[in-house]
This record gives structure tokens, sequence and C-alpha cells, in this order.
């Protein structure tokens, strides 16, 4: 049985989607951008800003499935520009310690022009 994971805490789909989704022991995250919940607003212009929100926004959809950025096994990071690679990076070490595996592309426009998105998927007890 599929369990859908929504917390008020991260975005609310912009779309006909879940945040997240769990079966079988395994949550599937949709991408999260960089919109602070709060205000509905985008986190900043540029991507140190958008990519710390982004990583605020995973981690409360993993809270809220009873999990954490170390029961991530997997991740898939989009970027609007891949002359950012290198400050994504920066921030993104910082959360997934634990080095996931992980796919990671440039895209032509991400949803409300953003300038990056990640989907996780990790391990959780059901």
């Amino acid at each position: 049985m599929l369990k859908i994971i929504e917390t008020s805490k991260a975005p609310a789909a912009i779309g006909p989607y879940s945040q997240a989704i769990v079966q079988g022991g395994i949550l599937y995250s949709s991408g999260q951008i960089p919109i602070d919940a709060a205000s509905g607003e985008i986190a900043g212009e540029d991507i140190r800003s958008q990519a710390e929100q982004v990583m605020k926004n995973i981690s409360f959809v993993l809270k809220e499935a009873g999990a954490n950025f170390e029961n991530v096994v997997k991740t898939t990071c989009f970027l609007a520009d891949m002359e950012d690679f290198n400050i994504f990076n920066e921030v993104y070490s910082k959360y997934f310690v634990n080095k996931p595996a992980r796919s990671c592309v440039a895209v032509k426009t991400l949803p409300k022009n953003v300038l990056c998105e990640v989907e996780v998927i990790a391990v959780v007890k059901e």
C-alpha cells in the first residue's frame, strides 16, 4: 500500500503529485525546489541560497517520513547552469555526508525558473 508523505513545512505540490510516497520501506520524493513554505517565495537569487532551501525542504519531507539524510541512498539533482556545480556541491556535501549515489544534470528550465531541484530515494521504516 502506498503511503503519501505530506508536510506543511515543505512547499505544497504545484501539480498533481505528492511530496513523497513510501512503498515497501522506500521513500521516493518528488523534486524539491527552493520555495520557502512559510512565505511561498523563492529563497534567494543565487545558487547557494537556493540549494540551502532545497536541502531544508528535503529534510522536512524526510522527517515527516521518519527519516533523515543518512537514510538517503540515491539523489537526482537538476541544475539550471552547470557553472553552479561547485557551489551546489559545497552545500550538498554538508547534508549528504554519507555520499549516496547521485545523478546531476543541467536542464534548460526548472519550475518557477529556479536554479536547482533535488529528488531523493531513501530507506525508511514502515
